[in-house]
């Protein structure tokens, strides 16, 4: 058996691949970057590597030779046509090279989001192929909200934001790499989607409740309009568009639609990373 890794150079590919380290021999996994160069370090483990492109359909079919499972990570392209061209290429190098399993990493709960019309076109793309598959549905990332710039966070002894008291269901990149791993390396997992979120969502007030106990410093969450909060990130330093794409994502969290659960996770992995361990590894970094 191979199982093969697109995006092995990237954050949650990186992870996937450590965790599958653990799982099965070295001579089974197979790493994909589109840059030989940055996958240096992987080969250096022993483990084989192979160029592959989104954008070159030729590359992929090469690097996809032999495998029997594919982990696809969805490429990181802000073109959404462009994307849907890219992941469509994946899906057929996949099938013509006799993949016997694609897991592919969409967006929880993606038939309800307008902004996953791509994740929905991809997941449609590899049902076509008839390959078993297995959709891993992931919520947001915490690392996204919870990272080293909460050091600053600390500092002013608030975070601002404009996302109320919505709650956030999202998950720790390691635990859906760990997950991905756990579906490349079990069987009873074919043809099955999972919407890999947190089941215990938090909020920006338990974020600075969190931060308080482990700084030993008072740490408020203070709530602003949106474009209050876009002003005050382009202040501090973040490009216009980021701002305005971060204050977009809190407005989402303030209406309610990054809490919901399901338990899919937990199943799968058999626990969560609490959001305080992720709060304490973020300060120390």
């Amino acid at each position: 058996m191979k199982i093969i890794v697109t995006g092995a150079t990237g954050q949650l590919g990186g992870l996937v691949i450590q965790h599958l380290l653990k799982k099965v021999p070295t001579n089974q996994i197979v790493a994909v970057a589109r840059n030989l160069e940055k996958a240096s370090a992987l080969a250096e483990f022993g483990i084989e590597v192979r160029q592959g492109d989104y954008n070159n359909p030729e590359s992929l079919h090469n690097a996809f030779v032999d495998g029997t499972k594919l982990l696809f990570i969805s490429s990181s392209e802000t073109d959404d046509p462009l994307r849907v061209v890219q992941h469509a290429n994946v899906v057929k190098a996949a099938r013509d090279a006799g993949i016997k399993q694609i897991a592919y990493t969409g967006f929880a709960f993606a038939e309800d989001n307008p902004f996953a019309l791509v994740h929905m076109a991809t997941e449609y793309a590899i049902r076509t192929t008839n390959i078993p598959y297995t959709f891993l549905r992931n919520g947001g990332y915490t690392e996204f909200f919870v990272n080293p710039s909460l050091k600053a966070n600390v500092e002013n002894g608030a975070i601002i934001t404009n996302a109320n008291k919505g709650k956030v269901n999202s998950v720790s990149r390691s635990d859906l790499a760990l997950a991905a791993a756990t579906v490349l390396t079990e069987d009873g997992h074919e043809n099955k989607e999972y919407n890999l979120v947190s089941n215990y969502p938090w909020s920006f007030d338990d974020l600075a409740e969190i931060l308080s106990e482990v700084s030993g410093k008072s740490v408020v969450h203070q709530s602003v309009s949106f474009e209050e909060e876009k002003n005050i990130l382009v202040r501090a330093g973040m490009p216009e568009s980021f701002a305005e794409t971060t204050a977009f994502i809190y407005n989402t969290i303030a209406e309610g639609k990054m809490a919901r659960t399901t338990d899919d996770l937990q199943k799968l992995i058999g626990f969560q990373t609490p959001l305080k361990e992720i709060v304490i590894k973020a300060l120390q970094g």
